[in-house]
This record gives C-alpha cells, structure tokens and sequence, in this order.
C-alpha cells in the first residue's frame, strides 16, 4: 500500500518546534535524570570535633561488638523477620561491610550536634575538621561521602554559618584536590532566598580557589513548613531544583524539627507519623526527574541498654518502609544502628533481586512471560538491581546468573540517557562482587 504525503509540511513541524523550544530547553536542563551514581543508603552525623582518621573503623568495631553480644547477626536477622537461609546470607555481607566500610557517608556536624561554643571554639575546629577529613581522605580511611551540615541561614546564625563552610572548604582547598564524595548541607531552609543565597557563596568559593564552575553541590535539608507550603500557597521545595539548577545534589526530610514546627507531640514525632508522609510524598514529586535525591530522616530510639532489640527491630521496620516508599537512604546517629541499618536495606535488595532479574531477563531476551514491562518499568528494575549491587546488598555475578547482564549493560538499562558512560560505576563497594 501506497504512504500518503503527509498532511502537516515542513513549515507546521518547524513552527511546532518552535513553539517548543522552551519545553525541549527545560526538560534538558532541568530534568536530566538520575546521573547513576552510586547513592549512600544513610548518612551518619557526628558532632564535628569527634571526628578521626579512624572514626568509620571504630563504628564498625562497635556495631560488631554490640551484634555478637546479642546472639550474632545471623539473630538479627531473624529479629527483622528474615527467614534462615535470608538471614545467613545477608549477615554474612553486613559483617563484610562493617568491616570494610562501616559508613557510607559521613557529615562533620557543627549545627544541632555541635551547638554554640563560641566563634573562636568553632574556627579551629572547623580548619580541625578540614584537615582531619583531607588526612582520612589520604589515608583511605574516609567515608565514599564525606563533608559537613553549617549553622543555618537564619539571621542569627548566618554569619557564622557561612564562616564556617568558608573555612571548612578553603582547607580542604588548601590541602588539596577537594573529595571526589565532597557533600554540603544546608539545615533548617526556610525560604527559596536561602537557597540561592547558598548558591552564591558556593559560586563565589569556587571562584576564590579556582574550582570548576557547579563543583561545589549542596544538600537541602526540609525541616520547615515553609518549604513544603510557602506563604502563597505555592511549594517552594518544588521551586528549587528550577531556582539554582544542577547545584542541589539531595533533600534531606528532618524528623523531628518538622514534627515540632506543626506541633506534634514528641512522644508522637516520628518519620512515619502522616505529616512525615505528606512532606516527603511533596519532595518526592519535586524532584522526580531532577536527578536530585532524596533521603528520609532518622529515629531517635537507639539500640542501647536494655533496649536493643526492641529499638533494632524498630530501626530495622522503619528502614525498610522507607525503602518500599523510595526513600533509598536515612540517618544514623549511633553505631548500634548499623547493623540494622544494613541488615534490613539488604534483605529488601535480596528478597526483591529473583523477581527484577527474571522480569529484567524478559525484557532484554524479549520472552514472554507473567508480565509484559515496558520500557519505563525496565528502568525501574534495573535501578532497583543496580542499588543492590551498589551498596554492597547483591554481587554483579548474581545479577549476571539471574538478568543475564553485566554491570555496564544493567547501568544502561536504569539510565538510557548515559548508557555510554560506565565510571560511576567505580563506586561500587568493596564485596559487592563476590
């Protein structure tokens, strides 16, 4: 059969292209998509001036310690409701994990955890910090993520905010090339203002030092109302990938400063109490596309004394809802939430793997199966997959025994648009192929 000539000419698909030139320039500047970079699953805050060289080993001998005084963390494992051969299987690689890298990121906290203690206190211990964190570094002793939270932007901590990032970084410039897992974060944000404030007094330390341009990203953390509702109705935590886009790396929700702005009982604040759910169900569909992540908050019921199982198990359930809402990482403020932390984010990798390989195997052999994916939900389980194999949860040879793909082919399927560039995954942890 004969094509017809198309009805639309030459000039309606050029006057159409036009007319959306401004959506074709949004969409790929401000929706570029998750860069498949491996994300931390936590981020574990200490007050800055405890931070050593040595400081990510000593948590992972803790939480070894206080794992075989409770019967093992093959026991753990049966406490978060794993069944045997699960349970083995996954303690065996939380033990290799605490072991090899105990912590993933790590943020040197001079707001909340460190507190007023006087401006010439703060100063050396922030150039302590740098140089602390630049020797790690050196070493190999440091986190993949490393950095620090500063005092917010609120007009009684600004200045001494920004004094101390401005040291922190300078250090770090002074001792040399900056982290590659260099991470900033900006607490209690109120306003889009604030943000872009913080935009340029990165821009500006970047120049100083001579730093590429957009080198120096940021955390948001959402601890305020003000950010998910703003004073016009509007959200201004959906303003802001498009206010200052490319330079805020995550959001970060804050359990228990947001609970208290909205009058929450503190015996009822919590990151699964329904205004938690709200606030990060907006942050979600702020950011889908962006490439920003997001990171739940934390529990402060600590697995100490007598208390340990009960706070493990607790720790351990909550770790897991966020997982199963896409929140892919949370906080740590203990060594005894370690092992839970990592016990409970690789059950879900492994229990969830046999299913994604199989359905991921159908797609990329095109055989018929149970489920017809399409190409978004490939995506999807192949993100799923690749995270496993990220954190240390799943190893690349069982992907390739189960999907039938390697780790390159598995990163192109979960991110098309950067199929040729497989260097993110050098991040990929220690163990994570055996």
């Amino acid at each position: 059969m004969a094509v017809p000539e198309p009805s639309l000419s030459a000039a309606d698909l050029s006057r159409i292209d036009s007319q959306l030139a401004a959506t074709d320039h949004l969409l790929e500047r401000n929706y570029p998509g998750d860069d498949g970079s491996r994300q931390p699953v936590h981020t574990v805050y200490v007050p800055a001036d405890r931070f050593t060289p040595s400081f990510a080993a000593d948590w992972g001998a803790q939480a070894l310690a206080l794992a075989e005084a409770h019967g093992g963390l093959v026991r753990l494992g049966h406490l978060l409701g794993q069944e045997r051969a699960l349970a083995a299987a996954v303690a065996a690689r939380v033990e290799a994990k605490l072991t090899t890298e105990p912590i993933e990121d790590l943020r040197l906290d001079f707001e909340d955890g460190y507190g007023d203690r006087g401006d010439d206190a703060e100063d050396a211990a922030a150039v302590a910090a740098a140089s602390a964190v630049a020797a790690a570094v050196s070493a190999g002793t440091a986190p993949p993520f490393i950095g620090i939270r500063f005092k917010c932007f609120e007009a009684p901590t600004r200045a001494r905010g920004l004094r101390t990032l401005d040291l922190f970084v300078s250090g770090l410039a002074a001792a040399g090339e900056l982290p590659d897992g260099l991470i900033l974060t900006l607490p209690k944000v109120t306003t889009v203002a604030q943000v872009q404030a913080m935009d340029y007094a990165v821009s500006r330390l970047e120049e100083v030092h001579s730093l590429p341009a957009g080198r120096l990203r940021f955390e948001v953390q959402v601890e305020t109302p003000q950010l998910i509702l703003g004073p016009e109705g509007t959200s201004p935590v959906a303003q802001l990938p498009h206010a200052v886009p490319g330079r805020i790396s995550a959001l970060h929700y804050g359990t228990y400063d947001y609970s208290a702005s909205l009058q929450i009982s503190a015996e009822y604040q919590s990151m699964e109490h329904p205004v938690a759910d709200f606030a990060k169900e907006v942050m979600q569909l702020a950011v889908a596309g962006t490439g920003i992540r997001l990171s739940d908050g934390s529990t402060n019921i600590i697995p100490v004394g007598d208390n340990v199982e009960n706070a493990w198990q607790l720790h351990g359930r909550l770790v897991r809802r966020s997982l199963e809402r896409g929140y892919y990482q949370g906080w740590d403020l203990h060594p005894a939430q370690l092992p839970s932390r990592f016990a409970a984010t690789y059950a879900f990798y492994r229990q969830g793997l046999p299913a994604a390989a199989a359905r991921l195997r159908n797609y990329v052999e095109q055989t018929e199966g149970g489920v017809m994916d399409e190409p978004a939900t490939a995506r999807a389980l192949a993100a799923f997959v690749l995270r496993g194999v990220q954190c240390g949860a799943v190893g690349a040879e069982e992907v390739l025994a189960l999907a039938g793909v390697g780790l390159p082919r598995l990163r192109g399927l979960a991110h098309p648009r950067l199929a040729a560039n497989t260097s993110h995954l050098s991040a990929t942890p220690q163990g994570a192929n055996s």
